[in-house]
């Protein structure tokens, strides 16, 4: 068999030419390293996609759902190119149905509700907590608490509810069930987390300063706000403490190395989370390598403007709007100037 019957040799490289031993060797030695390398990257290739087939069979697991508004819904806020991207997060801690009785709704309410802005140039994130007892307009609804969205009209319903208010659209939306955030603590091997105040809580001893917490310790430190003198401000707080500690572990050196320990993370937090269909797995990697090079220092935490504590006509307790305030937070976000608004803002509320 003649050496070119399985490669295309180089062009000036013809069998008349008659080469010396020694260069014909040297040459058939390149092609042959240049064969074993070729079969290295096929062979990582095929491992790599393996791998993320393996992470996009885990990403599935998760619930999708459609995102509509409705006639009574208002128009969707316009999208305005430059103008960064907006994400909505959602956590849920499931209501026995005794308690969603006495509540007078059915279904979930999101004790957590944060809006993320990512910038424009994908170098910082500024993530802002709503008071869950928010008193504003859900469509079709009429005014009531803003966790309420969610039990009305489910995730859709949460979204429209955010975006009539904050003036901006929702980019994607995602709701994890608050037992998630306990089986992703722990895959992540435990975070740490800035206590305010030494307090015990469901058999926990909490000691101010910074403390590791495993799965358990986050899910039952996020759901306490009678240990507090601002209740749920403080608990708002606290769940971007544990974010925050979610964060740090996530996009450390020593997950986003370790294939096993980020296939373990996707598994174990996909089976309670729900997205909008829009947001694939290929567009989580697509959002992945836009925000690579954020670290924990430029995510950025706050709290949307509202007033204090109120009571409605019917004798229940919310928390006031403060629309001034808002409407300067929502041209921060589409004007994507959220870095001035921060350091304006930052700890106000």
């Amino acid at each position: 068999m003649s050496d070119r019957a399985d490669v295309e040799l180089p062009g000036d490289w013809e069998d008349d030419d008659q080469p010396e031993p020694g260069r014909r060797r040297g040459r058939r030695g390149a092609l042959i390293a240049l064969g074993v390398v070729v079969a290295l990257v096929l062979g990582v290739g095929l491992v790599i996609g393996n791998y993320l087939h393996g992470l996009q069979s885990s990403y599935e697991k998760r619930t999708v759902v459609q995102i509509t508004r409705g006639a009574s819904d208002g128009e969707r806020p316009d999208q305005i190119d430059g103008s960064g991207r907006n994400y909505l997060l959602l956590g849920s801690d499931k209501r026995s149905e005794e308690d969603a009785a006495s509540e007078g709704v059915s279904g979930q309410r999101s004790d957590v509700m944060m809006l993320v802005h990512v910038s424009d140039d994908g170098k910082s994130a500024y993530i802002m907590s709503f008071p869950r007892d928010l008193y504003v307009d859900v469509p079709g609804h009429g005014k009531d608490r803003i966790n309420s969205a969610l039990a009305y009209g489910g995730v859709g319903l949460a979204v429209t509810t955010v975006e009539n208010y904050v003036g901006v659209p929702i980019d994607h939306v995602s709701l994890i069930d608050f037992e998630g955030i306990q089986g992703l603590v722990d895959t992540l091997g435990g975070i740490d987390v800035e206590i305010p105040v030494s307090f015990e809580a469901g058999g926990h001893q909490y000691t101010k300063g910074v403390q590791t917490l495993n799965g358990e310790e986050a899910l039952t430190f996020v759901r306490q706000r009678k240990q507090f003198a601002d209740g749920d401000f403080q608990r708002n707080r606290n769940q971007q403490a544990v974010l925050k500690g979610i964060a740090t572990k996530l996009i450390s050196a020593d997950t986003l190395s370790d294939p096993r320990k980020l296939a373990s993370t996707v598994d174990s937090i996909s089976p309670f989370l729900t997205t909008d269909d829009g947001l694939s797995a290929q567009a989580m990697v697509e959002l992945g390598l836009s925000m690579r090079s954020i670290r924990s220092s430029d995510l950025y935490f706050l709290s949307v403007p509202h007033g204090g504590p109120t009571t409605t006509s019917g004798g229940a307790s919310v928390v006031a709007t403060d629309e001034g305030k808002m409407d300067t937070l929502r041209d921060a976000l589409r004007t994507d100037d959220m870095g001035t608004y921060y350091a304006q803002n930052a700890g106000t509320y």
